[in-house]
């Protein structure tokens, strides 16, 4: 899922996502070595997959959510992710009989809930929501062009573990959003932090961590990202199932005049 994946965005993020803090995750040397940082970016690219990793135009992502508390599985649910590059997702998911379906496209949005029997327009919010979980992901920073929204730096090396030590680079956005982005020595995506205000106006770091890196058709693909709120473990998603640049039709973002029609399985050729 893309924090939609990611990833892949994904309903339950939103309840995370209240709201976002000018960021500042410390100085970054006010010179900037942008060759360091692009270097960097250049390295993570070709170690996905170079070109192949670049030319994904879609992915569909299936596998099982898992909500945590106190670092206990509190509940879970199955999910099928779809992402067309760049900015239109829909994740369906999947309790007890029960399906959810969040689909986003540019600035719009809606919402689908069959144990309520709700079909609706996401609000502002939500759709602010997505695109924020879009832009923390590593693939917005790798694949797409953030020149007139964004200025990249690199931001130093941060302890990943003993002995080793990530490269950090950083994405400062023209309304205050920060985002750092780790990349270990071999180039891999390891994770990334941003910061969030609660109801009352705390700040919160939010972290992604991502693992489990599969080679599916030349390109690396992390099948479990974790996601981390006030260094509190909240949930996982763990992907079975990965394939991209499928034949996908348009029509599953529309939203449907009968609701019935979403009950059923997404299916692809």
């Amino acid at each position: 899922m893309r924090k939609k994946v990611f990833l892949l965005t994904l309903i339950l993020i939103s309840s995370y996502l209240t709201g976002f803090s000018q960021n500042r995750f410390g100085k970054t040397d006010s010179i900037g070595n942008k060759k360091k940082a692009n270097a960097i970016k250049l390295k993570a690219i070709k170690k996905l997959g170079g070109e192949r990793y670049l030319n994904i135009k879609n992915s569909v992502g299936r596998g099982r959510f898992s909500v945590l508390k106190a670092g206990v599985i509190a509940s879970f649910q199955s999910f099928t992710d779809v992402i067309v590059y760049p900015n239109t997702e829909r994740t369906d998911f999947k309790e007890r009989g029960s399906k959810t379906v969040q689909v986003n496209s540019g600035d719009k949005g809606w919402m689908y809930l069959e144990h309520l029997e709700s079909l609706r327009d996401e609000t502002d919010r939500e759709v602010q929501n997505f695109k924020r979980s879009m832009r923390t992901h590593f693939n917005y920073l790798l694949r797409e062009k953030w020149d007139n929204v964004a200025t990249l730096s690199y931001a130093g090396r941060k302890r990943a573990s003993l002995g080793k030590r990530n490269d950090v680079l950083k994405l400062t956005f023209k309304n205050g959003l920060e985002v750092e982005y780790e990349f270990s020595d071999k180039g891999l995506p390891m994770k990334t932090r941003y910061m969030r205000f609660t109801a009352d106006k705390k700040e919160i770091i939010e972290e992604d961590r991502y693992a489990q890196f599969i080679d599916i058709q030349g390109v690396l693909i992390p099948h479990i990202v974790d996601h981390y709120s006030g260094d509190k473990h909240a949930y996982r998603a763990n992907y079975k199932t990965f394939k991209y640049n499928q034949r996908i039709p348009d029509k599953i973002f529309v939203k449907p005049s009968n609701p019935k029609k979403l009950r059923k399985k997404l299916k692809f050729k």
